[in-house]
């Protein structure tokens, strides 16, 4: 069943929602390309390397190219912040509120700060609006706090917490290393009337500022892109439960789940009983199935919501040796399953951040290059900054954490201040600290409001 089957099966009270959900989760992504890109191109524009327009237009084709080629692993971390079984409710409207209200507060908080022109975390922004929501449909729904996945979030709260230290200190060291070994004093101060940069720093410039509008394409743009997948998951639950691009997934489960059983029965293992019904229920339903397509609506759901289970128990059952081994290819079989992203959202995504990025960014270079110390950037800062947050992106884009762009890079930035001597504007660095302390509260705060009167007026 395409998208557009799907969506004319829908009520058009449904298909208007849907549409205003799409809309403000592209929204998000092209506002997120103005507000965290703005990091990238600060330090080749204010330390003349290239020119505003060339060095956004450079950005924002890196940014695409990052969501085309970065994968999908950081997607999927957005995706599973959330039960799988929130998503679907066949009895009320929560999954279409919810997702609505996620959205609206994102793009609220982003743009409000967007205008202070604080460089805030689109990351933080996202992940706050999705716990906000989940908690207040857990709370409303008398489960308590179990409305959203715990060990994810605090698996991502770690890296949020972490990169920006490791960029300040990472970037201060690095400074520090080139001023040991490369004695060119220009190289380490402010450029003055018309000056550019020597040959080699400004292709090192120019490297780590496409290194870190990549880095944050394959990062952030997957970020977008889970955003859809929750859209297209909450509306269309059926139609994108499972990967029906593959031509014989649903054997390739049918088999998975036989494997388990022998590699228990070779390692002596005990299936747990909610491991062993997850494992029944895939049999059952995939049994003579080639493609997950063949499957009743119905049976796709129930399979889905088994291979995500089944993916987080089957690696208990051995934790290293031969088995944990062979149940880790079993494991990527079940994901390959459920976690797929349609072409069309990778490229509606890569647009959306790329166009975003050539659009509204002086705000935030001017906080980033003019504000965070008390002088302006030099060519070894701009380098070092971009080149830590370059690596710690990408290093995060292919282990599925989503790091903050905004926050590596500025921490960076404030990192080079330190080690140059050069100084740190107190005041500034306080708006951002309070900024960052607040984005996770103020988004659960809104997003739980709205998604209570969402629930209010559409039961």
């Amino acid at each position: 069943m395409s998208f557009f089957d799907s969506l004319q099966a829908l009520s058009p009270g449904a298909m208007l929602c849907l549409l205003i959900a799409l809309f403000f989760a592209f929204a998000f992504e092209f506002i997120n390309g103005f507000h965290d890109t703005a990091n990238a191109v600060a330090t080749v524009i204010y330390t003349r390397t290239l020119k505003a327009v060339p060095a956004v237009l450079y950005s924002g084709v890196m940014n695409f190219l990052g969501v085309i080629l970065g994968g999908t692993a950081v997607a999927f971390g957005i995706v599973n912040l959330l039960p799988v079984e929130l998503l679907h409710d066949r009895e009320s409207n929560a999954a279409l509120v919810m997702v609505l209200s996620l959205l609206v507060a994102g793009v609220i908080w982003n743009l409000g700060t967007w205008y202070l022109g604080l460089p805030v975390s689109s990351s933080h922004t996202l992940i706050g609006s999705i716990l906000g929501v989940g908690l207040a449909n857990s709370l409303a729904s008398g489960q308590g706090l179990n409305g959203i996945n715990w060990s994810k979030t605090m698996e991502v709260g770690l890296a949020l917490l972490v990169s920006p230290l490791f960029g300040f200190l990472a970037a201060g060291g690095l400074l520090l290393l080139m001023k040991w070994l490369v004695r060119d004093q220009r190289l380490y101060q402010p450029p003055h009337h018309d000056d550019h940069p020597p040959g080699w720093i400004r292709a090192v410039l120019l490297a780590t500022c496409g290194g870190v509008s990549f880095a944050h394409g394959s990062n952030d743009g997957q970020k977008g892109m889970g955003l859809i997948l929750l859209v297209l998951i909450g509306f269309m639950p059926f139609t994108y439960a499972l990967n029906t691009s593959s031509g014989d997934l649903a054997a390739q489960c049918h088999q998975a789940v036989d494997k388990v059983e022998q590699i228990a029965k070779k390692h002596e293992l005990k299936v747990p009983e909610k491991l062993a019904e997850q494992l029944a229920t895939i049999r059952g339903i995939t049994e003579n199935r080639d493609n997950f397509s063949e499957l009743e609506a119905e049976d796709r759901w129930k399979v889905r919501v088994a291979l995500f289970k089944a993916t987080k128990d089957l690696p208990t059952l051995a934790t290293d040796g031969e088995a944990a081994k062979e149940l880790k290819g079993l494991v990527k079989t079940f994901k390959t399953s459920i976690e797929f992203v349609p072409l069309w959202v990778v490229i509606g995504t890569a647009l959306a951040l790329g166009i975003g990025t050539t659009v509204g960014y002086k705000r935030i270079v001017i906080t980033i290059a003019e504000k965070i110390g008390k002088t302006h950037l030099t060519y070894a800062q701009g380098a070092m900054a971009e080149l830590v947050a370059s690596t710690t992106i990408t290093v995060a884009a292919y282990t599925g954490m989503p790091v903050s762009t905004t926050h590596v890079l500025s921490s960076g930035v404030a990192g080079t201040m330190a080690a140059n001597g050069s100084g740190v504007q107190a005041q500034t660095v306080k708006r951002i600290g309070l900024a960052w302390l607040l984005t996770l509260p103020a988004c659960m705060l809104m997003s739980g409001l709205f998604f209570m009167v969402g629930r209010a007026l559409v039961p």
